[in-house]
């Protein structure tokens, strides 16, 4: 069972990572992915392992729901679209940049009020329409915008300031600090900063598919519930048009999904099985078939799970391999040995 008082800190130190992925041309295979995953059954055990599931990582967006968890904990008044964006990577679509607005006028702010990074929208086509328009980087079309935006609400909401949201020593940082402890159950290994300004905090790859475990079987109501309910009803709202992570989700019923820069994903099921990957050289075309496979050795049907189970290599303009997961993680032979 999950413990209630988090345990030490993960060891900081080169992750002992293992094969996860091999890159297949012409029968041949031409590279290998290396990585760590884990798999938790129902009662907290790990089930399945490969790599290092215990070394410090940085979940990087992958810890979206767990701050989102903190946030509405902490009297954030969002539900259904606008708290799937809180917690979302979103491709800078209309829709996206209209929730962050109407995030941020909840609480009587404006897109100045934002410390996040200006960039263009993450979505390809989205990005090139952009650039033809002549449209800037802004802070709005930045994929964080509506976690920062829900960060800016829940500050103004407690009466706390807001210049310096970011600050890990800011009151809204060490509440989310304190919900990575709870929900993970282990000590925060160390802070630095993301990509986008926020606090990002290491933890385990077993402690971060603790969390997804913790917040998909929450009882009805509560915080953790709401945020697990608002992204598999609203996966597009989390992520964009086209992704894969709310394709993902809307294969497998029930299935809180969450990806994250440099190789990172986090998946789990209503039943409390939950998986992590952590790709080392943060290769998305590896992370997918190899999120696949965990999945499949927690249990989902393979036959969900065939469209992500492995990417196409062009020769030629034609297929002549693919990316797939090693043996150990194969949809097919995983489901057979559960």
């Amino acid at each position: 069972m999950y413990n209630s008082l988090p345990a030490d800190a993960p060891p900081i130190r080169e992750p002992l990572h293992a094969p996860v992925a091999h890159v297949i041309r012409g029968g041949m295979v031409e590279g290998v992915h290396h990585g760590s995953v884990v798999v938790l059954g129902p009662d907290g055990s790990v089930r399945f392992r490969l790599g290092d599931i215990e070394a410090a990582c940085y979940p990087r967006s992958a810890l979206k729901p767990v701050q989102t968890v903190a946030m509405v904990r902490a009297g954030l008044p969002l539900d259904g679209a606008l708290l799937s964006l809180a917690a979302a990577s979103h491709s800078g679509e209309e829709r996206h940049l209209a929730g962050a607005l109407r995030i941020l006028e909840r609480a009587g702010l404006t897109e100045d009020h934002l410390r996040n990074v200006p960039d263009l929208p993450l979505h390809p086509a989205v990005r090139d329409t952009w650039v033809r328009e002549g449209r800037p980087p802004s802070r709005l079309a930045q994929n964080c915008s509506g976690k920062h935006a829900a960060m800016l609400c829940t500050a103004a909401l407690n009466g706390w300031s807001l210049d310096d949201y970011l600050d890990p020593a800011h009151p809204l940082q060490q509440a989310i600090a304190e919900t990575v402890e709870d929900l993970t159950g282990q000590r925060v290994a160390t802070v630095t900063v993301d990509g986008c300004g926020a606090p990002l905090f290491a933890v385990s790859l077993q402690g971060l598919a603790r969390a997804a475990a913790r917040i998909t079987t929450a009882a009805p109501g509560t915080p953790e519930a709401r945020v697990a309910d608002a992204m598999r009803e609203h996966p597009e709202m989390a992520s964009g048009s086209g992704r894969d992570v709310a394709a993902l989700m809307r294969a497998v019923p029930g299935l809180l999904a969450k990806d994250g820069y440099e190789g990172v994903q986090v998946a789990a099921l209503p039943d409390g099985h939950a998986i992590a990957v952590k790709i080392a050289d943060g290769a998305s075309r590896a992370r997918v078939p190899v999120a696949a496979g965990a999945l499949a050795r927690a249990g989902v049907d393979g036959a969900l799970l065939a469209e992500f189970a492995g990417e196409a290599l062009l020769g030629g303009g034609r297929p002549v391999g693919e990316i797939r997961p090693v043996r150990e993680l194969e949809p097919a032979a995983a489901v057979a040995s559960v």
